[in-house]
């Protein structure tokens, strides 16, 4: 797909403190019209169907619905929860989602991963299990999609590294990268969950309230920050590389 030559459609011409003043505190569904007025097209959604990424994908087909569907960019790490892919099913039946899967290159089941690259790699290079399951094939993604912008499901209140996130930026390859949650809290998300009856993973009322693979996800205890059981006791890791 060829990017827009269109100057508005250019992240690296956008204003973006002016962008981020204007909606700092504005509303997730104004945020994302902004997107899909501005961005027509090259837009894209990065979903891991944790809660606050159902939220974003109610918006945008249930209340946006623009013309082109925003494609929803999702990573088969081929390690995740089976709750998880349930929900991905149940999402696209629902929603009729333009739904993108990318996977690991040269492997399609986990037990094909185990042979290439050994059993547990997340044990003993955390940061190449991360590069195979989720960098490349999101970098991957977001290129062969033509995307010029993708959304995150981030908040700041998620974890302390978040905190100072703001709701426009550009990622290291100049696409404009958007957090419409970046000023929004876990509560006011689940409030919206349930006004509008969001699907939403089961694993999330078992104590998971930020779910990723199944080997590197814990619950979180009381007190703890949302993200405290994404990798547990891995030498105070936060992130899986993808947002830096």
């Amino acid at each position: 797909m060829t990017q827009s030559t269109d100057p508005l459609l250019q992240p690296t011409l956008l204003d973006l403190k002016k962008l981020n003043q204007k909606f700092e505190k504005a509303h997730p569904k104004d945020i994302l019209a902004w997107c899909v007025v501005n961005l027509p097209t090259g837009l894209v959604q990065a979903s891991a169907f944790n809660v606050d990424d159902m939220m974003i994908t109610d918006l945008l087909y249930r209340e946006l619905k623009p013309a082109q569907p925003v494609p929803v960019l999702f990573l088969e790490t081929l390690h995740h929860f089976p709750q998880t892919l349930d929900l991905v099913a149940r999402a696209k039946g629902i929603y009729d989602l333009n739904l993108k899967i990318y996977k690991i290159k040269g492997v399609k089941t986990r037990k094909a991963f185990e042979a290439k690259y050994g059993e547990a790699l997340w044990e003993k290079d955390i940061d190449r299990f991360s590069q195979l399951t989720k960098i490349e094939p999101l970098q991957r993604g977001l290129k062969e999609l033509g995307a010029i912008a993708w959304i995150t499901g981030r908040r700041r209140d998620q974890a302390s590294s978040r905190s100072d996130m703001p709701i426009f930026e550009l990622d290291q390859q100049q696409r404009l990268k958007v957090n419409p949650l970046a000023n929004w809290t876990r509560k006011e998300t689940w409030a919206y969950v349930f006004e509008h009856d969001v699907i939403y993973n089961p694993l999330h009322d078992q104590g998971y309230p930020s779910i990723g693979d199944e080997p590197l996800t814990a619950p979180v205890r009381e007190g703890e920050e949302e993200r405290a059981g994404r990798w547990r006791d891995m030498g105070g890791k936060s992130e899986c590389g993808i947002h830096f």
